[in-house]
Formats: structure tokens, C-alpha cells, sequence
């Protein structure tokens, strides 16, 4: 299975089921393939959070670099400037793990086969 790096506090509010579409440079065709949420190291560079959903994340240690989920595209659209990744059936994992293989900025194999 892939694995796909996610940004905080992207990937934890996907978790929470309050961002429900992925916005990407590029289309995807893995539509319908369940994939990992792997949490990038850094956070993203979000000025200033807004809004409820960020509000709720401020003093949360959320984790990084590792494994927290998974979740499936259920369809790619081209919007006005990204392609929207819409993601359902997300699943929050009780243990985090961490990827023996480098992860990318993108898509990527966390495990080698023998894992």
C-alpha cells in the first residue's frame, strides 16, 4: 500500500473527518485504493489559524513522521487552480508506525515487502 505525506494540522483535521478533499498541483489515479496518511515532519505554514477546526488544534501535540491513518479517494476533480482529491472511509490508526523506507513529498512505499 502507498503512503501519502500530509502536512499538521492537515492530516489530523482529515482524521477528524472536517477536511474531506486533499488539494494537489497534480491529478491522481489511484481512485478507489486505500493509502496510508503518513505526517510529514514539518507542519505546514499556516499564519494565523482560522476558524474553529484550527482553533481546536493550537495546543494539541499532534505527531509527526510517522504513520496515522489511512483513507481512499473517491474521486479526482479538476478545480480552478488544484485538482481536488475528495477522501472517504478515512480510519484513524490506535498506533502510529513509522516507515522504514524514506518517505517522499508525495506518494510513496513506507514498507519494504518483508514488513
Amino acid at each position: 500500500m502507498l503512503a501519502l505525506s500530509i502536512r499538521q494540522p492537515y492530516a489530523e483535521l482529515i482524521l477528524r473527518g472536517v477536511k474531506t478533499i486533499e488539494y494537489r498541483t497534480v491529478r491522481t489515479t489511484k481512485i478507489g485504493e486505500r493509502f496510508y496518511i503518513y505526517v510529514s515532519q514539518q507542519w505546514a505554514g499556516v499564519n494565523g489559524f482560522d476558524g474553529p477546526a484550527f482553533e481546536a488544534l493550537r495546543d494539541d501535540e499532534l505527531p509527526t513522521g510517522v504513520i496515522v491513518g489511512s483513507a481512499v479517494i473517491s474521486k479526482c476533480i479538476k478545480g480552478d487552480t488544484y485538482y481536488e482529491w475528495h477522501l472517504k472511509d478515512v480510519k484513524r490508526y490506535t498506533r502510529h508506525r513509522k516507515p522504514t523506507r524514506q518517505p517522499q513529498p508525495v506518494w510513496f512505499r513506507p514498507f519494504s515487502k518483508a514488513a
